[in-house]
């Protein structure tokens, strides 16, 4: 994962939400930096998805402040954070089942040609470019005017992801991208996030499979009752340490046994964490 130390992506400052009585965030920090792939965890109710929400543009902060790049940023609707080059992808997706995959991907700003002055759609180039992104993403798609119904599981999440890296972003969030997908489609989409990642693009990663975490992630950030209780570098942790820091307790010794440990190998951790569940 390319990360520079010396840039802060995005930082958020004291974010706090509350709903009437309700306070769903309390002074929550967050830094980021470019290429960083961050796991953010927590049980439901945590205060992910509002806090991801509030950089998305999808919601306001009652109070705090948030900088991309050092420069202060007011996202009042996803499409501010849009235009600051922030993507989300969804759990539901939000693909067109009945459009294909070409159409999916620059759905919003399609390539256009001219016709006898009008302008229509170019679906040559469209398809064209379509194709090339997919390669150079490493998303294996044999016919980019395959409709997405047609689509597994992976390849429909790697279609939303595709299609978030088509905007440029300089952060992209995903909210459980490898929730009900099967093994061999959880490694491929692992792999895209990876590659993300080296292109230079910040991910904020949501998940509640927790050894996908140390496959892919450069720090870990737990949070807890609308709070950042915990932040780890991922290779000063574990699996054990992670889930204890979630739910506040710890696991037996027999619980325990087989977890990996933080200073064995990555290809080692990473068959451990496979074989196992979260």
């Amino acid at each position: 994962m390319n990360t520079d130390v010396h840039l802060d992506r995005i930082k958020m400052t004291g974010i706090s939400k509350t709903y009437g009585a309700i306070q769903s965030l309390r002074n929550v920090d967050l830094t980021l930096k470019a290429g960083e792939v961050l796991g953010l965890v927590g049980d439901n109710g945590a205060g992910k998805s509002t806090l991801t929400k509030i950089l998305s543009g999808a919601v306001s902060p009652t109070s705090g402040t948030i900088t991309l790049e050092g420069k202060p940023v007011v996202f009042e609707s996803p499409a501010d954070a849009r235009a600051e080059h922030i993507e989300m992808v969804y759990q539901d997706l939000s693909l067109c089942d009945t459009v294909d995959v070409a159409g999916n991907l620059f759905m919003g700003r399609e390539p256009l040609k001219s016709v006898c002055g009008l302008k229509l759609m170019d679906k040559a180039v469209m398809h064209h470019e379509a194709s090339e992104m997919l390669k150079g993403l490493g998303v294996k798609i044999p016919n980019t005017r395959t409709q997405v119904q047609h689509l597994s599981g992976g390849q429909r999440q790697a279609i939303a992801i595709a299609r978030a890296v088509g905007f440029n972003p300089k952060v992209l969030i995903m909210d459980e991208p490898t929730a009900a997908l099967a093994v061999a489609e959880v490694e491929a989409v692992l792999e895209l996030i990876k590659k993300v990642s080296e292109l230079g693009v910040s991910v904020i990663l949501i998940t509640h499979r927790l050894q996908d975490l140390f496959l892919v992630c450069d720090r870990i950030m737990v949070m807890a009752e609308g709070q950042n209780v915990a932040e780890k570098k991922i290779d000063e942790t574990d699996l054990a340490d992670v889930v204890d820091l979630i739910v506040g307790q710890k696991f037996t010794a027999q619980s325990a046994q087989g977890l990996p440990s933080a200073k064995g190998s990555s290809s080692t951790r990473g068959e451990q964490l496979n074989s196992g569940g979260a």
